[in-house]
Order: structure tokens, then sequence, then C-alpha cells
């Protein structure tokens, strides 16, 4: 198991949806919209280069030393999938990793306005979604994208990153 797995899942244990990690402080996670400690030792050089380098494919921890930056998804098989992203700050290598939700949730789970399943029905124009980190961007596209593969007879094509 790499060992950042134990940080992801002590991260879900506490309710959190963010793991922060940073080269010198304590392994952080965002519960309920803070930012908490939750452990009390501090992250080392080494432990940070082993916690990003065991999850990444060799070719990307490359990249990632060449460009300072990297996109991935890790997945903790029956436990959660994470949206990562590493970079460099002035302690060091760092990463920030948020759960991804394992099931699309539905336009009535959600409570979206009923306006948005009028801009699925669209032939043609852009539709863009904007909003601070957290505040649902991904949910809501996802839920979008559902809605039209379940009830309209369209292709669809997405192009993210990662």
């Amino acid at each position: 198991m790499p060992a950042i797995d134990r940080l992801l899942k002590l991260m879900l244990d506490k309710g959190g949806s963010d793991l922060h990690l940073n080269v010198g402080m304590v392994p952080k996670a965002r519960i309920s919209g803070n930012v908490i400690p939750i452990e009390d030792g501090i992250v080392t050089a080494p432990q940070m280069e082993t916690y990003l380098s065991e999850i990444c494919p060799e070719h990307r921890w490359k990249e990632y030393l060449d460009t300072k930056d990297l996109d991935l998804a890790h997945e903790i098989p029956g436990v959660a999938r994470f949206r990562g992203n590493y970079l460099y700050n002035h302690w060091g290598q760092a990463g920030i990793f948020r759960q991804i939700p394992a099931e699309i949730l539905s336009f009535d789970t959600l409570n979206l306005p009923e306006v948005l399943k009028k801009f699925c029905h669209m032939s043609e124009g852009l539709v863009v979604v904007t909003g601070p980190t957290g505040s649902g961007k991904s949910t809501t596209l996802a839920a979008m994208i559902d809605y039209i593969n379940e009830n309209l007879a369209r292709h669809i094509i997405t192009i993210e990153d990662p």
C-alpha cells in the first residue's frame, strides 16, 4: 500500500474532503470548510517525495520534476478516488488531494435549478460553469452530462484536465 493512502484514509475517517501536504508542516485536511491538522508528525522532504512518487507513473514523475506542476488521479480500491495536484512552493514539494465522488449525483439530489436542464437541451452555444474551489462545478457538470446521457440522443465529448 502506498504510504500516502494512510493519510488519505485518515482524512476520510475525519470527514475531510481535501488533503494538504507541505514539507515542514503537519498533514492538514479540509473538514467542513476549515483546513485543520489531522496528525502531529511534520512531513519531511524525503517523506513528501515518497508520498508523491509512489502513486505517480515514472514518466509523469519526470514531468513533475521538470515542470514543477502535475495533475493526476489516484484510487484506493474499494475506498475512494482522488484528484491530485503536485506543485512546488517555497518549502519544496507539495501535494493537494481532493476526493472524487464515486457516484454521479442527480439534478434532484443536488437540488439544481431547472434552468440547467434547459442548457442541457441546447443544440449550439457555449455554457461556462465557474466558481471558487469546492463550490460544486465538477459535481454540477457531472449531473448535467449524466442528464444528457440518460435523456437525449447525443454524443458527449468532454475535455478535462486531469
